[in-house]
C-alpha cells in the first residue's frame, strides 16, 4: 500500500491493529481485480485470514486471478452474508471470532448488495457502514467495501466517501472528505417515521412486560399470525419494551396496526427515563456475559427492521414484523 495511507502508514503484513474501513469504487472488472488482487495476496502472504464477501461473478475473477493460492481465500455470497443490517454485523463478528489468530489481523473484502433495496432499506445499510467504524472499532480488521459504478447509484457512491474515512482505487488510498462522524451521520439518513393510521390499535400506559406481551399477542394474532411466527412477533415486541422499561419508572404507550404484508407496532417512552438510546444500540450478538442491549439485538434480529428515534422528550420504538402474507416465511 502506497504511504498516503488515510489513517497513516498501513500495517505492516501479520500485526494486528484496530478497525480501517476503506471504500473501493470500481467501475470495471479490471478496476475490481486492481484493488483486490493485491490486497488478498499481501493478506495470504503474511498468513492472514482473508475473506472476500462480494459478487459471484468477483469471486470468480478473483479465484481464477489467484490461481493456486485461491484454496487459501474464504468467500462468501454477498447476498447471504448477512442478509439485512443487524445480521450482517453478526457475520463479521462470527468471522472474526472464528478465524482471528492471536496477534494477527484479518482482512475482510465487504461488498454490500444495493440493487433492488428500498430507500428504508439504503438507508440502513448506509447508517450500518458508518456504524461498523464505531461497532468494531477495537478489532484488529482491514475491511474494503466495494461499490460497483455499473450497478449503485450516484447517490450511493457518493455516500460511500461519507461512511469510510478513506477510498482505495487499486493500490491508491485518498482521505475521504466528506467522511462524517457516523453517531451524526445516522442522525442525517434517518428514514421518514412510520405515522400511524388513526384506526391503529392503542394500550397502555404499561409499567409491565406482561401487559405489552397481552397487547402484541393480541394484535398479532389478530393480524394473522399463529403458532411460532406469533410467538416471535410477541418475542420482538417484549424484548423491544423491556429495553425501555429498564428504566425506574418508565412507562410505555403502545401502537399497533397493519400494512399490506405487515405488522408495526410503536413503542412511546413519553419521559426522558434512564440513558438515551445510542444510533448502534443493539447491533452487537450477545456475548458470553448478559449485556444491556442484547434484548434490543434479539427485537432487531427478529423484525424486518427496528427503528429507535428521540420526540422531544419521547423515546420511540418501531417494529415491523413480518404478516401472514409475507411468503418468505411460510
Amino acid at each position: 500500500m502506497p504511504a498516503d495511507h488515510a489513517d497513516g502508514p498501513a500495517p505492516a503484513p501479520g500485526r494486528a491493529r484496530g478497525f480501517v474501513h476503506h471504500a473501493c469504487l470500481y467501475g470495471s472488472d479490471e478496476d475490481f481485480l486492481a484493488m483486490a488482487l493485491p490486497f488478498v495476496r499481501a493478506g495470504l502472504a503474511a498468513e492472514e485470514p482473508v475473506l472476500a464477501a462480494t459478487t459471484p461473478a468477483n469471486i470468480d475473477l478473483l479465484r481464477r486471478a489467484l490461481g493456486e493460492r485461491a484454496y487459501a481465500l474464504d468467500t462468501a455470497e454477498t447476498a447471504y452474508f448477512g442478509r439485512r443490517p443487524v445480521e450482517r454485523v453478526s457475520a463479521f463478528l462470527r468471522y472474526h471470532d472464528r478465524r482471528a489468530r492471536p496477534g494477527r489481523r484479518m482482512r475482510m473484502i465487504a461488498e454490500p448488495v444495493w440493487g433492488g433495496r428500498s430507500d428504508r432499506q439504503i438507508a440502513e445499510w448506509q447508517r450500518m457502514e458508518s456504524g461498523l467504524n464505531v461497532l468494531l472499532a477495537a478489532l484488529p480488521v482491514w475491511m474494503i467495501c466495494p461499490y460497483d459504478t455499473r450497478v449503485v447509484s450516484p447517490a450511493v457512491a457518493e455516500a460511500a466517501c461519507a461512511t469510510h474515512p478513506a477510498c482505495l482505487k487499486g493500490e491508491r488510498l485518498t482521505p475521504c472528505a466528506s467522511y462524517t462522524d457516523p453517531g451524526v451521520y445516522a442522525e442525517a439518513v434517518r428514514p421518514a417515521p412510520v405515522a400511524a393510521p388513526p384506526t391503529a390499535a392503542v394500550a397502555g400506559p404499561a409499567d409491565r412486560v406482561a401487559d405489552v406481551r397481552r397487547f402484541a399477542r393480541e394484535r398479532a394474532a389478530a393480524a394473522g399470525l399463529a403458532g411460532e411466527r406469533l410467538a416471535l412477533a410477541e418475542l420482538a415486541v417484549c424484548e423491544a419494551a423491556n429495553h425501555l422499561l429498564g428504566a425506574g419508572g418508565a412507562r410505555l404507550a403502545l401502537r399497533a396496526w397493519e400494512e399490506p404484508g405487515a405488522v408495526l407496532y410503536e413503542l412511546t417512552r413519553p419521559e426522558p427515563s434512564g440513558a438515551p438510546v445510542p444510533p448502534f444500540a443493539g447491533f452487537r450478538p450477545p456475548g458470553d456475559a448478559p449485556g444491556a442491549e442484547d434484548g434490543l439485538w434479539l427485537a432487531r434480529s427478529l423484525s424486518e427492521w427496528l427503528d429507535v428515534r428521540t420526540a422531544g422528550p419521547a423515546t420511540l420504538i418501531t417494529l415491523r414484523v413480518a404478516g401472514p402474507r409475507d411468503a418468505e416465511w411460510l
